[in-house]
């Protein structure tokens, strides 16, 4: 077996052991609640550290929040104008770090624009301000990983973008930031946690927790994939869930609650060559800040910041959501862009700890770990860059209660899977190319997405030539990857493999339809499905894209959620 190879075997394996922790003696030391970023980065702390660890998602790696992001590792330009220098410091040395050290494979800088719009007055003060964030990207302990920032004049930002308006500015300062394919990261560093020893199982939701007086010892969870319920004791639980914190922690108390507001953010997907430029744009509205963010073949243009209550699984992105975004950003380019550039359209929800304030943009980024009741630790709000240290804190926060000592933690020096030798592996992707009989633009996809793992996916075309053909509607992927999605990646679904482990479902014109069929078949042998099955998955998939699609034309949240939730969330196994 691969090294934190998240095959299906391994996951069978993870259940029992998780069953066997009602033996006496045998309890984990942390039990963590929530797949996500900063639950699967307490796994890995929690692990490295030396404890028993195991971790229950309820539906799939990073489906909710961390898998819907601006794809931005950043230490947040405008968090400097609010004055929070201390979130901005840890978030630069954070971002530092991954670039370097933890993940270089997946975390990559990225530039971008700051249009100047006024003539004199702006350009020492935006500019002072960019100087400072480069200054505490020096100075946070990393060496940055990214270049310095530059001024430009406006026929030097006209050279860089010229898609933009000749009018729509006076000059820019390009400075750099980095990005990330966060959903890859996740089950990256799941399967990194599983390497050194983590049980982890998704598809498990947690049906209550266990009690002994005020105390918690575990809980009583569900396989959704076959409806057995069971439970796991733990000497202490970790719940992150994100946006889903109040209904979790309400299972064990309504004393001292934390209270995490959800903030929807949506962004839209469309072609690079809708908008000529070599360099991202960041762009003030009234509201936020708006992206535009270089994808790979595509931008992403995003985002949104408004209240959300409606269904936290499915967020849906309404036409008044799609029409804010084109018209802001239209206000800038020359030759405007419209609903049909648009390829893909993701929602996602922030989980913002819930202030005085009625505006969830002006709530609080930073985070909070508590320990309402014995044996329960709750870690909320924060932002992706953090979660490192916010899955650290939450780690610190539980040792404390454990009777034996804990060593400190070390993920700052870990690297994930796939990062140790990246640099070396693409100096040689010529070489590996020529070994595989692919072309060497597939080589440089692979590492940039499994990094020295890319030897694996190549390993399976080596063994059948058919898996090196692309997949349809979809020519940036290989059909190995879905094979190695499903044997190393944890991919229970065609959803998981369309949505998360690839980028099919927002990057190709048809959301990723054309392509199901042939998913399909490709995972049956690997997770035993029947022909039955293989035709619910494909049924599942389409149906999802459907709702998709029409709640996007809805006016409102409210219709626009109606519309989507038509489809139900998961895939019953025959």
């Amino acid at each position: 077996m691969t090294k934190g190879a998240l095959s299906p075997q391994q996951r069978e394996d993870a259940l029992a052991a998780l069953k066997s922790t009602n033996q006496p003696g045998k309890e984990l030391d942390i039990l963590i609640v929530g797949g996500g970023v900063v639950g699967v980065g307490s796994a890995l702390d929690a692990v490295t550290r030396g404890l028993d660890v195991g971790i229950v998602e309820a539906r799939d790696w990073a489906a909710g929040t961390s898998s819907r992001s601006s794809k931005l590792i950043h230490g947040g330009l405008r968090y400097l104008e609010m004055l929070d220098f201390a979130l901005v410091q840890e978030a630069l040395k954070e971002r530092g770090l991954l670039i370097q050290r933890i993940a270089p494979h997946l975390v990559r800088p990225v530039p971008f624009l700051y249009p100047l719009t006024k003539r004199f007055v702006e350009r020492p003060y935006v500019g002072a301000g960019i100087l400072l964030y480069d200054t505490m990207g020096m100075t946070s302990g990393n060496s940055r990983g990214v270049p310095m920032h530059k001024h430009l004049t406006r026929r030097g930002t006209l050279r860089a973008a010229p898609s933009l308006k000749d009018d729509a500015m006076v000059g820019s300062i390009r400075y750099y930031d980095a990005q990330v394919d966060d959903a890859r990261y996740v089950v990256n560093m799941m399967r990194t946690a599983a390497s050194y020893g983590a049980k982890a199982a998704n598809r498990v939701s947690v049906e209550n927790f266990l009690r002994e007086g005020e105390r918690v010892v575990g809980a009583r969870v569900k396989d959704q994939e076959t409806g057995e319920e069971f439970s796991i004791r733990a000497k202490q639980v970790v719940n992150a869930t994100g946006v889903w914190t109040d209904e979790t922690q309400a299972m064990v108390t309504d004393r001292g609650q934390l209270k995490v507001r959800a903030s929807k953010g949506i962004h839209l997907v469309v072609p690079r060559d809708r908008f000529q430029s070599t360099v991202g744009l960041i762009l003030r509205t009234e509201k936020s800040v708006l992206f535009v963010i270089p994808w790979g073949r595509h931008w992403i243009i995003g985002t949104t910041d408004t209240d959300w209550d409606l269904d936290k699984a499915h967020p849906a992105a309404s036409s008044s959501d799609i029409d804010y975004i084109l018209e802001h950003v239209n206000k800038v380019v020359k030759r405007p862009l419209t609903r049909e550039d648009v390829e893909g359209v993701y929602a996602g929800l922030r989980p913002l700890l819930a202030g005085e304030n009625d505006s969830t943009a002006k709530l609080s980024r930073e985070h909070v770990v508590a320990h309402p009741v014995p044996g329960l630790v709750v870690v909320a709000g924060g932002k992706w860059t953090t979660y490192r240290v916010m899955a650290k804190d939450a780690v610190d926060e539980a040792s404390r209660a454990l009777d034996e000592r804990v060593p400190a933690s070390c993920t700052e020096t870990v690297p994930l899977l796939g990062a140790e030798g990246y640099r070396a592996a693409w100096n040689k992707r010529a070489r590996m190319a020529e070994d595989a009989g692919v072309h060497v633009a597939r080589v440089e996809h692979l590492l940039q997405r499994y990094g020295t793992d890319a030897e694996l996916v190549l390993a399976l075309i080596r063994g059948d030539a058919s898996l090196a053909e692309p997949l349809p509607g979809a020519d940036d992927y290989l059909r190995a990857e879905v094979v190695f999605a499903a044997t190393h990646e944890d991919a229970r679904h065609v959803d998981d493999v369309l949505t998360r482990r690839t980028r099919i479902s927002i990057e190709s014109w048809d959301r990723g339809v054309s392509a199901a069929p042939v998913v399909a078949n490709l995972m049956a042998p690997h997770l035993n499905w029947s022909d039955a099955q293989i035709d619910r998955e494909v049924k599942h998939y389409l149906a999802r894209v459907e709702a998709e699609r029409l709640s996007q034309q809805q006016p409102d949240d409210v219709s626009a959620d109606s519309a989507r939730m038509g489809v139900e969330d998961i895939v019953p196994l025959s």
